[in-house]
């Protein structure tokens, strides 16, 4: 028998499969990953709208990572949205017992507006979870929000990252979807150093779960093997590749391509 590396995400759920732990399972397989799942919360959503969030109970939250984990040979974690307080709080629990590659995806706030994150959540966020992450990856709203100071361009993500750091993760990269410039750059911030990864922007009208998509992509080529910039530098080609074969699904914002490999 033959085995295959394991990735966990744990987050949202989206119904038009465009993002949340529906995007992370597409890109796992991409990457000849095993993806498993933990729900933390129920959106009715699609490409044009969220209508309404509904949180998993944190009980619940940990007893699915329980059965996954006591299981399943997990290689690398990563989380998405979650919510609120008292499920940072517990997916904070489930990770102080593991000692794998974690990605935390800091979801704030959808595609389109929508908050995915209780405002009284952030300081759980902050003191619970980012110390548990090996890469934490925010986009240039999240890092301001989280650095407390504008981050427009590559100047002020270097910066972000810096500072977010200080909080406790051992890598953090803003993703430059947001920032200005003909390029779309990624800057990490790893182990003291800071490396820039460079993508032509690409116009297109899909872009629904580009975060998680490059999150997951991140945590699929961890649980592989592969270095975390090693890491990194494959998913953002990925998910470059993922925009500019966008399908043409929905009426608003839509999905990337998960089917490149």
């Amino acid at each position: 028998m033959t085995r295959v590396p394991i990735a966990l995400t744990i987050a949202g759920s989206d119904p038009s499969g465009g993002a949340g732990l529906q995007a992370d399972l597409k890109t796992f397989h991409a990457f000849d990953v095993y993806g498993a799942s933990v729900v933390t919360l129920l959106t009715v959503q699609n490409t044009c709208s969220v209508d309404a969030v509904e949180l998993v109970s944190p009980s619940l939250v940990v007893a699915q990572a329980r059965a996954v984990l006591d299981d399943l040979d997990v290689a690398a974690i990563k989380t998405g949205a979650l919510g609120g307080a008292a499920i940072i709080e517990a997916v904070a629990t489930v990770l102080a017992s593991v000692s794998v590659p974690v990605v935390v995806d800091p979801v704030m706030i959808s595609k389109h507006g929508a908050p995915l994150l209780a405002l009284d959540a952030r300081d759980a966020l902050v003191g619970r979870l980012l110390p548990r992450a090996t890469l934490l990856t925010p986009n240039g709203p999240e890092a301001a929000a989280l650095a407390g100071f504008p981050v427009t361009d590559v100047a002020s993500a270097r910066r972000a990252c810096a500072r977010i750091a200080e909080m406790g993760p051992a890598a953090v990269l803003v993703k430059g979807g947001h920032l200005d410039g003909a390029e779309s750059v990624d800057v990490l911030f790893h182990e003291d150093v800071f490396t820039e990864f460079r993508a032509p922007r690409v116009v297109t009208r899909a872009g629904h779960g580009t975060g998680c998509t490059l999150s997951a992509a991140i945590t699929a080529n961890l649980a592989l093997g592969h270095t975390l910039p090693a890491s990194v530098e494959r998913a953002k080609a990925f998910l470059t590749e993922a925009l500019l074969r966008a399908p043409a699904v929905g009426r608003g914002i839509g999905p990337v391509e998960h089917r490149l490999r």
